[in-house]
């Protein structure tokens, strides 16, 4: 079958259907829906592809949010999406602390995943230092970069960067919504501040457990039904350790 020069210039007229360039888009993973989300923290955008999630932020808009996409990501979002009645599950379960979101890390350099993948271990309702985590990838000098990509996640609340404080035990600023937005998400996770800043106030980094003569970071699940009269603190490594105390498995408040 012929095709004539008409024909070919008839073609050119005609315009697809609205939607179907970000629709194609979308379902090749180029590109990211978005919506708006209410959940126990508030109203949070969320934004999305086939690879995962891949921003949020607690926007007064939706143009606000974009921006805040364009800035972070790199990237121009699509138009608000129609999220599936799985996603909205899928995030209300993984602010409660269960791990069932996937994310879209492109962009980010290897240290910078490494960091958050790391930061999105520490268990709901714990908090770690910077320093911690530093350790953990392997650069343990490296705490300060550590902090940068901490603050610069593109997904915070899903990857929690607000579980991370500083060596010394302050709380420390957030990139979510600066320091009186991470007390608010901490203590909605059950997380004590006043004992933890208390602590932080009298330069006690460590609890231990005289029963088990086991150090751990002050949040660690196992001191959670212990009696405060069986703790006992310390100010640093080489004091629990001179105690006869070892560390914790879980936590890994030092190098075993």
């Amino acid at each position: 079958m012929s095709v004539s020069t008409a024909d070919l210039k008839r073609l050119g007229e005609v315009k697809a259907p609205a939607g179907l360039a970000q629709r194609v888009l979308a379902g090749a993973g180029l590109a990211d829906e978005y919506a708006r989300f209410d959940t126990v923290i508030g109203a949070v955008f969320v934004a999305w592809n086939r690879s995962g999630v891949s921003a949020a932020a607690r926007s007064n808009s939706a143009h606000e949010f974009e921006e805040y996409f364009r800035a972070e990501v790199g990237r121009r979002p699509l138009r608000p999406g129609t999220p599936s009645p799985e996603m909205a599950h899928r995030i209300t379960d993984e602010l409660s602390g269960k791990r069932t979101l996937r994310f879209d890390l492109r962009g980010l350099t290897e240290f910078e995943q490494a960091v958050l993948r790391k930061a999105r271990e520490i268990p709901y309702g714990q908090v770690r230092p910077y320093s911690w985590v530093a350790r953990e990838i392997g650069h343990p000098s490296a705490v300060r970069a550590v902090g940068t990509a901490l603050a610069n996640n593109p997904i915070p609340y899903f990857i929690p960067c607000h579980r991370v404080i500083r060596s010394d035990g302050v709380i420390g600023n957030y990139g979510g919504g600066g320091p009186e937005a991470k007390r608010s998400i901490l203590t909605l996770e059950g997380v004590q501040l006043k004992r933890l800043e208390k602590l932080a106030h009298s330069g006690l980094r460590y609890e231990g457990v005289r029963s088990t003569k086991i150090f751990c970071f002050p949040t660690c699940f196992h001191g959670r039904r212990v009696r405060q009269e069986n703790f006992v603190f310390f100010h640093d490594e080489r004091e629990a350790r001179a105690a006869g105390y070892r560390p914790c498995k879980d936590c890994r408040p030092a190098v075993a």
